[in-house]
């Protein structure tokens, strides 16, 4: 069994305990514009999952260019200083996925056990997965405590933690 490090545990519990992130596409003018979606794991595909309408502006932006990046924090916790906050900022690929795909069935089944509530969503026109396959990423785990995570890394923190 392979030890894992404290900061490798501790990014593994934070994408697995929060389930918003701050998505950040560009717009057809180069502008950034940044949105709040909810998202899940998928281990098997190696990615981050989310639900989004094609209605709104950032499936748009994210069709067009699909480089996005992705913001996951703990949140604030009062009296506590905000700048010590553990979170990573992901870098990755967008990909529409395909209804009724392999992969599609897989992150369906992946959001829908993070947001079972979401379920009738799930059967609006509108609405489409899509699988976010993380490149890189940066995380800070407390003030003075910054890294850079490869792609191998992150793969390895959306499964479970294996008992030991």
């Amino acid at each position: 069994m392979s030890h894992e490090s404290r900061l490798t545990g501790e990014l593994r519990a934070l994408l697995h305990a929060q389930r918003t992130a701050a998505l950040g596409t560009t717009g057809d003018d180069g502008a950034a514009f940044v949105s709040m979606v909810p998202f899940a794991l998928e281990p098997a595909l190696g990615c981050l999952v989310i639900h989004v309408s094609g209605l709104a502006a950032h499936t748009r932006n994210l069709q067009a260019r699909p480089r996005v990046s992705l913001l996951v924090m703990q949140p604030e916790v009062t009296g506590e200083p905000v700048h010590a906050l553990p979170r990573v900022t992901l870098q990755g690929e967008a990909l529409m996925l395909a209804p009724d795909s392999a992969p599609w069935h897989a992150c369906r089944a992946a959001y829908l056990a993070r947001f079972p509530e979401a379920e009738f969503m799930t059967q609006l026109g509108d609405f489409r997965f899509v699988a976010v396959r993380i490149t890189q990423a940066r995380h800070v785990a407390g003030f003075g405590a910054a890294r850079d995570v490869d792609e191998e890394e992150i793969k390895r923190v959306l499964s479970p933690a294996k008992p030991a």
